[in-house]
């Protein structure tokens, strides 16, 4: 693999460029804006378009390909949270309540890194399996439970994450991703057909839509960075690098291809920044939300946009090729 023509290709695609588009409308005070009804659409949009194309794509997988990456996938949302929070802690001299907070973002998985990993990969031909929509859901909910329990065992009645579980069970991004897998499975790709020119065709368009609001989002997340400081800024660049590279390393050894470790090792290395804030919200509502959303939002998407997807396919390539 071309690293250097990947990481170009990565910077000069129509998703990347939405986004430092939508940056330079927030920096430059544009006024453009995205009516919240139509960011929710985009964004049910595409959770469940890539929940119905991989519905679809499930029924031609087996058992015997799918356990091995589906054990991978849970055992990292049981150990990711696990080392954030460490590094949280020992390091960065974060409370308890905050480091939690973090470490369900860093745990968890944002699943428009997920669809730009994906693309990223197709671009090159080097597609994932179909199933790993099915991984995203699998990833999303054991972070956030563990964060939760690592400071409930510390402090007893501190977290509600009973509550908080029900948030992330029946939030948007883990609803409709497995609720689409289901019926892209039960229609099949005979009846999947009829709606195949909608969200197949239009899902690249409405991405790059999704992206240039992202863009505006994440800027205004900037004039956080100083509140936040160097130790969380090295964090959410340095924490995203290693879970990815773990990610790839497992996602080999579970028998993914290059496509399928690099687009798993993408996933780990992301941040939530739908699912999490929603269980932190009610669960921890003592943490700071400067710390967990600037992290998630204003550091760790926009380096995995930009360097970190094309780093996790060159090391895919490097241990499976």
């Amino acid at each position: 693999m071309d690293a250097l023509g990947a990481l170009t290709g990565n910077l000069l695609s129509p998703i990347v460029l939405a986004f430092a588009l939508g940056m330079l409308a927030t920096l430059l005070r544009s006024p453009i804006g995205f009516p919240e009804e139509l960011y929710r659409a985009l964004s049910i949009y595409l959770l469940l378009a890539i929940g119905l194309k991989g519905g679809v794509e499930l029924r031609h997988a087996s058992l015997a390909q799918l356990w091995a990456p589906a054990l991978a996938t849970v055992l990292l949302g049981l150990i990711t949270p696990v080392s954030a929070y460490g590094i949280l802690r020992r390091l960065g001299r974060f409370d308890r309540i905050n480091a939690a907070a973090i470490a369900a973002h860093y745990g968890s998985v944002s699943a428009v890194t997920f669809i730009a990993a994906q693309s990223f990969g197709r671009s090159l031909g080097v597609p994932e399996e179909g199933f790993m929509p099915t991984l995203v859901a699998l990833l999303e909910v054991p972070a956030i439970v563990v964060a939760l329990l690592l400071v409930r065992m510390r402090t007893p009645g501190a977290a509600s994450w009973s509550e908080a579980l029900h948030e992330v069970l029946t939030g948007p991004s883990v609803f409709l991703l497995l609720g689409g897998v289901g019926v892209g499975y039960l229609a099949g790709p005979e009846r999947f057909a009829a709606v195949a020119p909608f969200f197949v065709s239009g899902f690249q368009g409405a991405l790059v839509l999704f992206l240039l609001e992202l863009g505006m989002v994440a800027a205004r997340r900037l004039r956080d960075l100083r509140r936040v400081g160097p130790f969380l800024i090295g964090f959410g660049v340095l924490v995203p690098m290693l879970h990815g590279a773990l990610g790839v390393l497992l996602g080999s050894w579970a028998g993914l291809s290059v496509g399928g470790s690099a687009v798993l090792g993408a996933m780990v290395a992301s941040a939530s920044y739908i699912a999490a804030p929603a269980a932190v919200r009610i669960a921890l509502p003592e943490a700071n939300p400067t710390y967990y959303l600037t992290a998630s939002l204003g550091i760790t998407f926009p380096f995995n946009l930009t360097l970190g997807i094309p780093l996790y396919f060159w090391l895919a390539h490097l241990i499976g090729g």
